[in-house]
């Protein structure tokens, strides 16, 4: 019923008003076709522009790490065992770094954890997720995770690269009570942070950012691209019409016209042939049917007299 009655609206409407129509349809399926496939690839876009930049940083912190392992620690040695200095541990660096990167406008949404299986400061504890990363890096030998989390307070993107035992200076402090200097002891007791190995993966590098960021940068490019490619399209159906009112509408008006009045005996009217399209075909063939329709009338005529001079 739905089909007959839009038909019967089809029917009942003009060249001008089908096309816009069509193009219509044709602009809200291109946009709601591109807008999926964009927005899918535009997120895709985002996640690597995030990724990147948490890279950079995870890149930064691990120089940072290093610096302090190979620079800052044996310059302190003999002092850190009288008394333990927090800023001479690799992971506490590298956190305060992070910090003060935080507080520019570019990084405030970024977030940085030394996830840690058994560490010294509970602030790096890994938490069951954490683990579930740090056990793949260990078993599976992958060098770098990242997607999605579910968190309370909303979903996070993170990406994560595996945190190693690579320097013997870790393991002055983290391999057995007996070797950790006494003020560390006091400070953070000997209940976890010791039996680390050299080379053994004790936990992962995580960068995280809040999803919303990934998102609305996504949402965002969309809207601008989805925008664009609309305004392209109003205007493309604007000189659609233009088009068809100039070259097609008013010469059918022009030639439906003159057939009205050659219909009424008007013979006078002349089917001009502006173009070489189908137009100009059908006028060229209304004008082959007006002479033929003239001389039919002249015969008819001419027979006509013929007759009444016979009769007389």
């Amino acid at each position: 019923m739905q089909t007959r009655g839009f038909t019967f609206m089809l029917i009942n409407l003009k060249i001008k008003q089908k096309f816009t129509i069509l193009l219509v349809i044709v602009l809200f399926a291109g946009i709601s076709v591109s807008g999926l496939a964009l927005s899918v690839v535009l997120r895709q876009n985002a996640e690597r522009e995030v990724e990147n930049t948490a890279l950079i940083l995870m890149e930064t912190m691990s120089s940072v790490r290093n610096y302090t392992s190979t620079q800052v620690n044996p310059e302190l040695q003999d002092k850190l065992i009288a008394n333990f200095l927090p800023q001479s541990v690799p992971a506490y660096s590298a956190r305060e770094v992070f910090e003060n990167l935080r507080s520019k406008e570019e990084y405030k949404d970024f977030f940085y954890k030394e996830a840690t299986l058994n560490p010294t400061n509970l602030r790096d504890k890994a938490d069951s997720f954490e683990t579930k990363i740090v056990e793949r890096f260990k078993t599976q030998g992958k060098t770098e995770l990242s997607g999605f989390r579910s968190l309370p307070g909303g979903d996070i993107f993170y990406i994560a690269r595996p945190l190693a035992v690579t320097e013997e200076s870790c393991l002055v402090c983290h391999s057995t009570v007996n070797a950790a200097p006494s003020s560390m002891i006091q400070r953070y007791g000997t209940a976890h942070g010791f039996g680390w190995k050299l080379n053994e993966i004790i936990g992962a590098q995580i960068i995280s950012v809040p999803a919303e960021r990934v998102i609305k940068k996504a949402h965002k490019s969309s809207v601008v691209i989805i925008g664009i490619v609309s305004i392209v399209f109003v205007a493309v159906i604007v000189l659609v019409n233009m088009f068809l009112n100039r070259q097609i509408v008013r010469p059918l008006k022009r030639i439906t016209r003159m057939a009205e009045e050659v219909s009424t005996g008007h013979m006078e009217v002349d089917f001009d042939q502006v173009s070489n399209d189908e137009i100009g075909h059908l006028a060229r063939a209304f004008k082959r049917m007006k002479l033929s329709l003239e001389m039919a009338m002249k015969r008819l005529k001419s027979n006509s007299s013929t007759n009444r001079n016979v009769a007389e």
